[in-house]
């Protein structure tokens, strides 16, 4: 029987041992799911077995041969295929093109056409993808295109296959498509590596379970016998949580009312009350609808129904720029690309959301920019050599404190974040929670949506969790711990 098998893998880097001596095997004809927390190393493995990063000690075999491998080109011409989170196809390009970009069929030194057109033809037959390969990718909708991703690795007849969050922006009728071509490379023994958020689709598609936790592998699991408490004992052992700190109060007051919001396809019949100086976590799973609730909130995209009332006024009309006026700041899950001007200075971002304010008529008032800057470079201890460098060379940490200052020059009564600790170091993290934890302090009520469930747990006066569109509970923080608000989730 076939199957790659990691053995003995370290990853090391500056200060920090990301990878510490796991060996796993992945077997053909089974979808190998690969799981862990973020920061677990799980996204290290799949570098390593992918060509993109050297490991440190270790070595990988496929069928009993030892691989060696400088590049994800290299990797792929011995058999081993990535399909990434972030969709590589082009837009302008037909299917066709897309699936076999770099190896056309010629004739001459021209492309032969009949021939490529026939060759993708063969490749979204053979794993039963119903698209004609002439289309224009513009033209396909997000599980066509993921559908095409797959071929596209397919088409260098690859033994591994490792699909990266195939899921993530997909609703579940297309999972459910998507699920059905996977199986059909199960059966035509391809090593299929599934790695995913979404812990309830494990059991749903996968046939065993590998769990990284702090860079160590601690356990593998059969998912036709497996349980949710077994899968989070492997990932979060025995956790223990900081507590918030016991000054944080809020009041009876309600300054934010959501009744029955809906978005179609996204969530349906959300009622929440928010109180001042309140901490409120939504707790739910990717694809749940916690980012795409906090989005139409503050009328980023459009509800189909429901009302939302500020301070016991209803909204009458959703748009960024009304929502700020009433008091909302959001800070987006995409830090890169929707909280930040990458090109523009940290002066600049850290006062793009309250332009109105330091501005005479349509003229930036320098003196006042300068000052709204330099606040928020001091109260939220943002590193920075001057307030006139870029954004963009700043840390991760340091990027997303800029995000939150942008909003707090506002002056905000209700502050949205969505997934403020992603993607920043411990220390980043626990200043992000200071900065929430002391805008309670002044009263200023918050709603926190995070991937890490178990920051909830630590910043959060009351959770509600969200499963497939609706709030199916309430929990209280101090009486729950990590793995059953994982379950609950799922």
């Amino acid at each position: 029987m076939g199957e790659l098998v990691v053995k003995n893998i370290s990853k090391q880097f500056p200060g920090t041992l990301a990878l510490d001596d796991v060996s796993i095997t992945f077997e053909e004809g089974a979808v190998n799911a690969l799981i862990g927390k973020n920061g677990s190393g799980k996204s290290t493995l799949v570098k390593i077995i992918n060509g993109a990063q050297p490991a440190t000690s270790g070595e990988i075999f496929l069928d009993g041969k030892k691989l060696n491998f400088s590049s994800p080109k290299d990797a792929q011409n011995q058999g081993i295929a990535t399909v990434f989170q972030e969709l590589s196809l082009i837009p302008g390009l037909t299917v066709a093109e897309n699936i076999l970009m770099g190896h056309f069929s010629m004739k001459g030194r021209r492309i032969d056409w009949k021939k490529t057109i026939e060759q993708a033809d063969s490749i979204l037959n053979n794993i039963g993808i119903e698209i004609n390969s002439r289309t224009l990718v513009a033209n396909l909708s997000m599980w066509q295109c993921q559908m095409i991703e797959i071929a596209k690795a397919m088409s260098a007849n690859p033994r591994v296959i490792m699909l990266d969050e195939p899921t993530s922006s997909l609703a579940k009728h297309e999972t459910g498509m998507l699920f059905d071509l996977i199986r059909e490379l199960k059966k035509k023994n391809v090593i299929v590596i599934y790695i995913t958020h979404r812990l309830q689709e494990l059991w749903e598609i996968c046939d065993n379970c590998n769990v990284l936790r702090d860079g160590q592998w601690t356990g593998r699991l059969d998912m036709k016998t497996a349980t949710h408490k077994d899968l989070l004992g492997l990932m979060f052992g025995d956790t223990e949580l900081k507590s918030k700190p016991d000054d944080l109060m809020f009041s009876d007051e309600i300054v934010m009312e959501a009744k029955g919001l809906t978005q179609q396809d996204k969530f349906r019949d959300v009622s929440f009350k928010l109180h001042k100086g309140e901490i409120l976590g939504i707790a739910g799973m990717l694809g749940s609808g916690r980012s795409e609730l906090m989005r139409a909130i503050f009328g980023v995209t459009q509800l189909d129904g429901g009302e939302l009332y500020i301070e016991n006024q209803k909204v009458e009309k959703f748009a960024p720029y009304l929502l700020k006026e009433k008091g909302l700041g959001l800070t987006p899950e995409d830090r890169k690309f929707e909280g930040l001007v990458q090109v523009a200075s940290i002066k600049r971002n850290l006062c793009n959301a309250s332009l109105k304010l330091i501005s005479n008529g349509f003229v930036i008032d320098n003196k006042k920019e300068e000052e709204f800057a330099e606040r928020q470079v001091k109260n939220l201890d943002i590193k920075v050599s001057t307030i006139d460098q870029l954004v963009s060379a700043l840390s991760g940490g340091n990027q997303q404190k800029v995000v939150v200052g942008n909003w707090l020059n506002t002056s905000p009564k209700i502050m949205m974040f969505d997934e403020p600790s992603r993607g920043i170091d411990v220390k980043a993290k626990q200043q992000i929670f200071e900065i929430i934890w002391n805008l309670s302090r002044q009263g200023v009520a918050s709603i926190v949506v995070s991937s890490e469930l178990e920051e909830l747990l630590e910043v959060c006066h009351r959770i509600l969790i969200i499963r497939e569109g609706r709030i199916t509970d309430e929990v209280d923080p101090s009486q729950l711990k990590v793995d059953d608000l994982y379950s609950r989730c799922m």
